[in-house]
């Protein structure tokens, strides 16, 4: 099976592929222009600079072939010097004999297209010249060298390299170039401009998720975006509304519940001390505490202003508490122990999860330290510890658990999920492990 993922074309690919919008919507303007240019470059050297450069060096072997004929016969040498200056003037060949030298046939060439246009000049030498030869070809100097290896020594052809070569290669890749850069960098400044709503969407769903305000974001972009930014916007408004129902509903029902426990409490305490009388004063102040509970649940504190606070601050707070309560708390930390969060709320999500480490455990270890944009914090004890598949039912409002970990009556089973919601609103993470101590262990996540 681990060999097989790695046979997977598609697993490479998308280990390949960019993991932005932008880069990946570039990538499909940019690979099809690339295939493109590249079909057009091959096709346009293949059929048409090929052949011009095939018809000129056919020319020019032509002329070279006239005058080897004419050196040859020998009749008229007056001929031969006519024809040197002819080709002089007209044609923009310079013709010498270097009589008694040997040639030694070879093609010299530098730079890029030269080797296709000395390739075409050397068949065109073979099929009309037949004799040895010799070209050297810079395209750098505007002379092209030739060589005719002759009985009586070495015909000397220098041709003007506008004879053999077109510009016409150039001058299109220079366009090709030219004009894919300036559609590219267009294709950037209309991607960017299309990518900005998206990433503007993004972050005011961020936004949302983590509690923070998002009034100043308004839909634009194309159709589809602004669609679904105004979808966006309407979810977030029924989402906001719905919170807003339901606490000012809980408030009002928790109104309604502590007039009837005040007057309850009152009656009980002008009444007789007695054992019915401590029970039903228990149940009154459990009744009380569920209430406070159902609250603290449904209330949130998206209203609360953020500020930085320190790590050590709180836990030193804690670890006072849990000394006066016979409890042994250390605490461990590196680097930079602040954090920006809604510091009442994220204070009850620690204090939740420490009292509830302290219910079943006498020692508790705390270690927090950053790392990157990351803040980790580890809370672990030595209590009896949580079954393995409780670990997510926990976070559940109202669950409870028939085990050593179970909780003590009175209470409603809402800690741990209060704490994950204000986590989760604070864009954190929050999940138990075993500790090494024996126990449980709770991390937490948090950007800094």
């Amino acid at each position: 099976m681990f060999r097989l993922r790695y046979l997977n074309p598609w697993f490479w690919m998308r280990k390949i592929l960019p993991r932005t919008l932008f880069a990946r919507s570039l990538l499909i303007i940019v690979v099809p222009a690339i295939l493109v240019q590249a079909v057009t470059t091959v096709v346009f050297v293949d059929n048409h600079w090929r052949k011009v450069s095939a018809r000129l060096a056919f020319a020019l072997a032509g002329e070279i072939s006239v005058l080897v004929q004419e050196k040859e016969d020998g009749r008229d040498p007056q001929r031969f010097e006519d024809l040197k200056r002819y080709a002089s003037q007209s044609l923009d060949l310079l013709v010498t004999f270097e009589p008694g030298r040997s040639l030694e046939p070879g093609i010299e060439t530098s730079g890029t297209w030269e080797p296709f246009t000395a390739e075409a000049l050397s068949v065109a030498l073979q099929q009309q010249v037949r004799k040895p030869y010799s070209i050297a070809l810079d395209l750098d100097d505007e002379w092209v060298n030739i060589g005719i290896q002759m009985e009586g020594g070495i015909l000397r052809i220098f041709a003007l390299e506008r004879r053999i070569f077109s510009s016409s290669a150039y001058i299109f890749l220079m366009w090709l170039v030219g004009s894919s850069i300036v559609l590219f960098a267009i294709a950037v400044i209309f991607m960017r401009n299309q990518i900005r709503p998206i990433l503007r969407l993004a972050v005011a769903a961020e936004r949302f998720g983590v509690g923070r305000d998002i009034a100043n974001f308004k839909p634009e972009g194309a159709r589809e975006v602004r669609t679904a930014a105004r979808a966006f916007l309407d979810m977030h408004a029924r989402i906001k509304r719905q919170i807003e129902q339901r606490t000012a509903m809980l408030a009002g029902v928790s109104h309604d519940l502590r007039t009837p426990l005040t007057r309850m409490k009152l009656a009980l305490a002008l009444g007789p001390d007695n054992a019915d009388t401590q029970a039903l004063k228990n149940d009154v102040h459990d009744m009380e505490r569920m209430v406070n509970s159902y609250l603290d649940f449904v209330r949130g504190d998206e209203k609360e202003a953020e500020m930085r606070i320190d790590l050590v601050t709180i836990f030193e707070k804690f670890r006072h508490a849990a000394g006066r309560s016979g409890k042994k708390m250390t605490i461990r930390h590196e680097g930079d122990s602040t954090l920006l969060v809604r510091p009442v709320a994220f204070e009850r999500a620690l204090q939740n999860i420490i009292s509830n480490a302290e219910k079943y455990a006498s020692v508790i270890d705390v270690m927090f330290h950053r790392r990157d944009d990351v803040m980790d914090i580890i809370i672990d004890d030595d209590g009896p510890g949580l079954d393995e598949k409780y670990y997510e039912d926990v976070f559940k409002p109202f669950f409870r658990v028939d085990s050593a970990r179970s909780l003590e009556a009175g209470s409603v089973g809402l800690g741990l999920p209060i704490a994950q919601d204000i986590i989760y609103a604070h864009g954190g993470r929050i999940w138990l492990d075993q500790s090494p101590m024996g126990g449980l262990r709770v991390c937490i996540q948090l950007p800094v």
